[in-house]
C-alpha cells in the first residue's frame, strides 16, 4: 500500500482536511485544505492562514502560533480562558490541544513563574477545528494563558514559537526559520522565539529564555 488518505469534513466551515497518514515514497502526516464550491472541491489558495481570522480584534487570551502538518506550516489561533474555580479542584479542558500537555504546562507555570494557577480553571481551544500535537505550540499556549490570567490582550501581529521544558526553559523547535518565513509572508510583524540564532528575517524577533521572561513581557 503506497498511501492512506482520509477526508475530514468540518461542520462549522466550508473546507475539508485531506490527510495522508502513510506514504511509502514520501513524507507522512501531510495535510491538504480543500473547499467545497458549486463546482466541487477546489484547493484553498492560502492554506497557511485558513485557521485564523483577520477580523478578530486584540482580545485577552487569544494568541497566534505556527504548526507544521507534514511539510506545510499553518498559522493557528489559540484561545485560553482562565477563571477562578468554583469547585474545590481546578478544571482543565481543551479542544484541539492535548489535555495532558495542558496539565504539564499549567504545572510548569505554577512552579517556575509567579502565576499561581492552583485555584484557576483553564479552558484551551484551537480555533478552526484543527487538532494539534506539535510541541512548537507550547509557547503560544502559555502566552494565551498569561494573557487571559492578566486580562492583557496580545497583538494579532505577533506569533509565538517554542517548546517549553519542565524547568520553564523555552526550547528550539523543528524548522523554526521556515515557520518565521511563513509568518512574514502572511504579514506578521513580531515573533517570540527561543533564545537561538536565526537567519535574517523581516520580523522583529524577541528571544525568550524562559517563562518568567515571557510573563514579565506580557504582564
Amino acid at each position: 500500500m503506497d498511501t492512506v488518505i482520509s477526508l475530514e469534513s468540518e461542520n462549522n466551515h466550508n473546507y475539508s482536511l485531506l490527510r495522508a497518514t502513510k506514504n511509502r515514497f514520501g513524507s507522512v502526516n501531510e495535510l491538504g485544505i480543500i473547499e467545497m464550491t458549486s463546482l466541487g472541491f477546489r484547493e484553498v489558495k492560502n492554506p497557511g492562514a485558513v485557521f485564523i481570522l483577520d477580523s478578530v480584534l486584540d482580545i485577552s487570551g487569544s494568541v497566534l502560533g505556527c504548526v507544521l502538518e507534514g511539510t506545510r506550516p499553518f498559522m493557528v489561533d489559540l484561545q485560553a480562558l482562565v477563571s477562578k474555580t468554583v469547585f474545590g479542584y481546578p478544571q482543565r479542558k481543551t479542544s484541539g490541544f492535548d489535555l495532558n500537555r495542558l496539565q504539564v504546562l499549567s504545572a510548569v507555570i505554577s512552579k517556575r513563574t509567579k502565576v499561581n494557577l492552583a485555584s484557576s480553571d483553564i479552558i484551551l481551544n484551537v480555533a478552526g477545528g484543527l487538532r494539534i500535537s506539535d510541541p512548537a505550540l507550547d509557547l503560544a499556549a502559555v502566552a494565551s494563558i498569561f494573557s487571559s490570567y492578566g486580562n492583557r490582550p496580545v497583538s494579532r501581529e505577533a506569533v509565538f514559537l517554542g517548546e517549553v521544558g519542565l524547568g520553564g526553559e523555552v526550547r528550539n523547535v523543528f524548522r523554526l526559520e521556515e515557520r518565521l518565513k511563513e509568518a512574514a509572508r502572511l504579514g506578521f510583524k513580531k515573533a517570540f522565539i527561543p533564545n537561538v540564532d536565526v537567519k535574517e528575517t523581516k520580523l522583529k524577533v524577541n528571544k525568550i529564555k524562559d517563562l518568567e521572561s515571557l510573563w514579565s513581557y506580557l504582564k
